[in-house]
């Protein structure tokens, strides 16, 4: 059998015309000739081989494997054999069958590979949910599971504390749970090609992400608080219905007697000690959030009136945010085609987006 190979340390048999028997029995002689010997193979690419399973000689002919590529085959499983490289770094699983049950193999949360396995790809399969014992790979900085059939993204996703990189395109995810924004060394975020109506205002906390992708999703709005994410360059929008005018949300619970009461302090500055009020009250007091509106000054906590607001970005593209008010009296005249270019909440957007435009390199709308 021909082989190409760089250096001793790679051994490259992609799209090989044999059959996946004449490979595994090759590969063996391979781990024959190598034992005991000084030159230790840390790269084997085998893509596009027809394997329908992990070959057995990487059980025990391939001990200082740090890279695997069994992508483009047609693996339903993943083996025991896997368990058996400690010190593997890099899996490329792309494009097989995985996803039925047993697709992973049993003790992988417990094996060395909690430890050593740093980049995962998994896209181009078929899973239906992220499974629990990849959440238990604490080393794992890049994790691509693009192209499944993904329904939702577990809130044990934050174990993951050293992940840089999670690519999540193109599943059928509708919901981003605020979880995501406790991975404190995230730098991109791949969320496109899924059923995303809405985005937690949570995400604002992932000071570290530099690229957010979040297009051909259903999108209308963007949480305002999308502006602290000071280290973002790439926001990719397009294909979301994004609002094209101002909307407001014209359904609106009157606020309850606690927090009628809360508002009154606050906004009277009324003066109390901790054995004046309730505990309740005390507590709730803790909670107010301030109006936005420049000409307000009022607070509010539970009950507020949501409204989209448009930021400019960058002089080019105009980016809806949801901001919250206490009231509706607070709240901006919807625009239309004669709306003055000189209202109260184009002045508010040109304000925000003097602040804004120099953090955001690329929003990409078209």
């Amino acid at each position: 059998m021909e082989e190409a190979a760089i250096g001793d340390a790679e051994l490259n048999w992609s799209r090989l015309s044999v059959s996946a028997e004449t490979l595994e029995s090759e590969l063996e002689a391979r781990a024959e000739e190598r034992r005991g010997s000084r030159e230790a193979l840390l790269r084997l690419l085998l893509p596009y081989n027809r394997l329908t399973s992990l070959p057995r000689a990487l059980g025990s002919g391939f001990p200082h494997l740090q890279l695997l590529d069994v992508s483009g085959n047609a693996l339903t499983a993943l083996g025991p054999e896997l368990l058996t490289l400690s010190g593997l770094r890099t899996l490329l699983a792309r494009n097989n069958r995985l996803g039925g049950p047993g697709s992973l193999p049993k003790g992988l949360a417990q094996s060395p590979l909690c430890r050593s396995l740093q980049v995962l790809n998994l896209s181009g399969n078929c899973f239906q949910e992220v499974p629990a014992s990849l959440l238990e790979l604490r080393a794992l900085q890049t994790l691509s599971l693009g192209g499944n059939q993904l329904q939702s993204i577990p809130a044990e996703i934050e174990n993951l504390q050293r992940l840089e990189c999670l690519y999540l395109g193109g599943n059928f995810i509708k919901e981003i749970p605020p979880e995501l924004a406790n991975l404190p060394s995230l730098n991109y975020l791949v969320l496109c090609d899924n059923k995303i109506q809405s985005v937690p205002p949570q995400l604002s906390q992932l000071h570290s992400l530099r690229s957010l992708s979040l297009h051909n999703n259903l999108l209308t709005y963007l949480p305002r608080e999308i502006l602290n994410l000071i280290h973002l360059e790439e926001l990719s929008l397009r294909g979301n219905p994004l609002v094209v005018r101002f909307v407001r949300d014209l359904t609106y619970d009157p606020p309850t007697l606690l927090e009628l009461a809360a508002r009154t302090i606050k906004i009277r500055s009324i003066s109390y000690t901790p054995y004046d009020l309730p505990g309740n009250l005390l507590r709730y007091l803790g909670s107010a959030s301030n109006c936005p509106n420049p000409k307000c000054g009022g607070v509010y906590f539970d009950c507020c009136v949501r409204q989209i607001k448009f930021v400019d970005f960058c002089g080019k593209y105009r980016l809806p945010l949801m901001h919250y008010l206490c009231s509706p009296e607070c709240s901006s005249p919807c625009s239309s085609a004669t709306h003055s270019s000189t209202s109260q909440s184009e002045s508010d957007s040109e304000d925000e987006a003097s602040v804004a435009a120099h953090r955001m390199q690329k929003v990409l709308l078209g």
